[in-house]
Parts: structure tokens; C-alpha cells; sequence
């Protein structure tokens, strides 16, 4: 009996280790490399995070689709053209990388600490 709660808890914790490991083949950009590549017209700038958080501060280059509605507005992005995601810390633009990796997008990069490491 004691394995098999042994046995829970290992797959249990497997699962949060690998929501919190970086997707494979997401590039990852600090906010200082994003500056070198914003006036890049071969990328969609996604911004994730709320109308509100975006609202009080973005950068102009970002388009502003909410992590819940990326599924339904992602027939808005170019599979040809590179997206580049970013959130408030890195943790939601992780996940919208994620969720455009499943959906067939093949060049998906994350902006590393989001918006709060821009300056």
C-alpha cells in the first residue's frame, strides 16, 4: 500500500515539474534581446496578458490577445512569420508558447520575465 502512494505522489509531482519546464522548441529572449528585435517586420508581437494590464503600460509593437482568448484568435497570427510572446512575469507567455507550439506554430519565442523586467 505505502508504494503505491509513493507511486502517486512521484507522478503527481511529474506533472508540476513538467508544467514548469520550458517547452521544447519555444526560443527564450531576455527583455534586453527583445529591444534588438522589435523593429524585426518578419514578427508578430503577441502581448498575453489582460486588456487592463495592458492597457496601463505596453510596448507599441505588441498586439494585445488575451491568454484565454488565444485558442479562438490565433487564425489572427502568420504560421510563416515568428511570434514573439510576452505576459507580466514569463509565466503566461510560457503557457500561450505552449498552447501556439500544439496549434502548429513552429517559431514561437518567450520574452523571460515579461513585462516587468522591461525598462
Amino acid at each position: 500500500m505505502e508504494y503505491i502512494n509513493y507511486i502517486v505522489i512521484a507522478f503527481f509531482s511529474l506533472l508540476i515539474i513538467q508544467r514548469m519546464l520550458p517547452t521544447r522548441g519555444v526560443r527564450h529572449i531576455t527583455t534586453s534581446e527583445l529591444k534588438q528585435e522589435l523593429n524585426d517586420k518578419n514578427k508578430q508581437f503577441v502581448d498575453v496578458r489582460t486588456p487592463g494590464e495592458y492597457n496601463g503600460n505596453h510596448i507599441r509593437s505588441f498586439k494585445n490577445i488575451p491568454l484565454h482568448q488565444l485558442a479562438n484568435k490565433a487564425d489572427q497570427l502568420s504560421k510563416d512569420k515568428e511570434i514573439v510572446v510576452i505576459c507580466q512575469s514569463g509565466m503566461r507567455s510560457q503557457k500561450a508558447s505552449k498552447l501556439l507550439k500544439k496549434m502548429g506554430f513552429t517559431n514561437v519565442t518567450n520574452v523571460k520575465g515579461g513585462m516587468s523586467s522591461w525598462s
